[in-house]
């Protein structure tokens, strides 16, 4: 990414949870819609995203944003970009949270370099069959 004085890309792992933990992406349709504000979300602010996983009460993503742009303000805009476009197509959402408040307040980052790019990527990609293994393991 180029500003007038800079050249480079800062590339981040990143997840966050619904509110509760509600399994509100469950459905097929909601998972897309999801995604497709996250990505929305991100289009308009100049963040790219390399890779991202909708499970049921959380989301995963790989991002690559400009360095003159903090995590914080990357998560801000991600969470609250996405929350803010959920709502407007999905009207009933809000019968759940009736205050807009779709992401819970936590929230995970961390730097990702080229040599790890790969390894968490493929880690995001296979977020799935992560937690299938999972809850075979505590039941």
């Amino acid at each position: 990414m180029r500003t007038d004085h800079s050249v480079g890309v800062v590339m981040l792992h990143l997840e966050w949870c619904t509110k509760y933990r509600y399994k509100m992406f469950g459905k097929i349709k909601y998972k897309n819609l999801i995604g497709a504000c996250v990505r929305k979300s991100a289009s308009i602010n100049n963040i790219k995203i390399l890779e991202l996983d909708v499970q049921p009460e959380h989301i995963h993503c790989v991002v690559g944003v400009s360095f003159s742009m903090s995590v914080s303000k990357t998560l801000q805009i991600l969470k609250g970009g996405s929350s803010k476009l959920f709502f407007e197509f999905h009207k009933k959402a809000r019968l759940r949270y009736p205050r807009g408040h779709l992401w819970s307040r936590g929230k995970f980052a961390s730097s990702v370099g080229f040599v790890q790019l790969d390894v968490v990527r493929d880690y995001v990609k296979n977020q799935k069959e992560h937690h299938m293994k999972t809850a075979l393991r505590t039941k």
